[in-house]
């Protein structure tokens, strides 16, 4: 009976993380460039109650007994499937079509990724003469070359244009567009759901993901493609998340009625006595 307790006892703590990040998805749903979680689970050590052996007769007994100890969370999956491309005016919104990240700097200098394309030209210099590519937190994008993305000469950010490679235009005096010398870069991994999540919309480079692959540079991958004047939604579905608290919440309850039931044995148990 105490053995229940421990078992019910570690499903009601599995389906607790369980919860937490379902929850994490549903605060998320409108979060650009969000991918959502899913928590993945495993049993524990089974314990045998009763090996396979033979009477003295040497007549089989029946097969080997074994009872579980419970379960734990194994891992939080990340879903990186294509969220929806949703219009935005800005002509620094960028959406992603297919499997492809943006790549900037963080503080301490490393390379971070994302595919929250809602950027801005941000003024670079005293003069005002320069503009930069930059997050919405003012971290430069970096270009295919993996520099920071500067145009000097008194652009203008709203007549500035990205074509579906990531190449950057901007027209000149027939306006007729023009490249400006640099390419937003994009980056896939062989196995995006091993990198580490540092933000809602943020991840690094792990052994488990691999190096980062530069898609300008690298053959044999299916390239990805920008489109200007869009933005990729979440790809948190509510329905799904809400159809998945439920059962989480059912399994949680069943978890603490089995605890409950074996309080009442144990009790039943001490009173034998009486």
């Amino acid at each position: 009976m105490v053995r229940s307790l421990w078992s019910a006892a570690t499903g009601m703590n599995a389906q607790q993380t369980n919860v937490d990040t379902i929850a994490n998805n549903l605060a998320n749903v409108n979060t650009t460039g969000f991918k959502a979680q899913q928590a993945e689970f495993k049993s524990l050590l089974y314990q045998d109650l009763n090996s396979v052996t033979t009477t003295a007769n040497g007549d089989p007994k029946p097969t080997t007994s074994q009872v579980g100890l419970g379960v734990r969370t194994a891992a939080l999956t990340q879903l990186f499937s294509q969220g929806s491309l949703l219009d935005n005016p800005s002509t620094s919104a960028f959406a992603i079509s297919g499997n492809g990240f943006f790549s900037y700097h963080d503080a301490d200098g490393n390379p971070v990724y994302t595919r929250n394309g809602d950027f801005i030209w941000a003024i670079g210099n005293e003069e005002g003469t320069e503009l930069v590519l930059t997050t919405s937190d003012g971290n430069p994008i970096l270009s295919t070359e993996g520099e920071e993305i500067r145009l000097e000469g008194g652009y203008i950010s709203n007549r500035i244009s990205v074509g579906s490679d990531g190449t950057i235009y901007y027209p000149d005096e027939d306006g007729v567009p023009q490249e400006v010398g640099f390419t937003i870069g994009l980056w896939q991994f062989q196995n995006p759901g091993g990198l580490e999540r540092v933000g809602s919309t943020t991840w690094k480079v792990t052994a488990a993901s691999g190096p980062a692959m530069n898609e300008a540079e690298t053959d044999g991958i299916e390239k990805s493609i920008i489109r200007q004047g869009y933005l990729e939604g979440s790809n948190v579905n509510v329905a799904t998340e809400m159809v998945n608290l439920i059962v989480a919440q059912r399994a949680y309850e069943m978890n603490s009625t089995a605890i409950t039931t074996t309080d009442q044995m144990m009790q039943t148990a001490n009173q034998l006595k009486r």
